[in-house]
């Protein structure tokens, strides 16, 4: 087994799995799966047009796009800004430092869609079936 397929696998790996739980973040406040939202009744929904709402469809399409390696870099990019908001507009007022804030996942997703947004999908995704396609 070569280095390089280990990287591979660990990378699919990470896609997959940011994207899942991307995808059910986003399935709570745009569907009202797992739940609902917290502190709703259950099954509850944030209201489309709000910015939770919002939120909540990017996280759920842009979940299933990230699981997928479907447009990869512009997604990853645009879910990266989305937490940074998320950390900066709901965690950070909170207090300095996000194992205080709540806002340690809203971190760490934030710098692994960016790193998602430089790296791209890897060799096992959409967007690599699609280059090998057209070559």
């Amino acid at each position: 087994m070569s280095m390089e397929w280990v990287k591979q696998i660990a990378y699919f790996s990470l896609r997959v799995v940011t994207g899942l739980l991307f995808f059910q973040a986003g399935s709570v406040k745009f569907l009202g799966w797992f739940g609902g939202m917290p502190g709703q009744p259950p099954g509850s929904r944030a209201p489309l047009m709000t910015q939770i709402g919002i939120g909540g469809v990017l996280e759920f399409f842009g979940g299933i796009f990230i699981m997928l390696g479907l447009l990869t870099r512009p997604v990853a990019f645009i879910l990266c800004g989305e937490m940074a908001v998320a950390y900066w507009q709901f965690h950070a007022p909170k207090g300095t430092w996000p194992v205080v804030n709540g806002g340690v996942e809203a971190v760490l997703f934030c710098f692994v869609f960016l790193y998602m947004a430089a790296h791209g999908g890897g060799e096992w995704s959409v967007d690599a079936l699609i280059r090998r396609k057209r070559a």
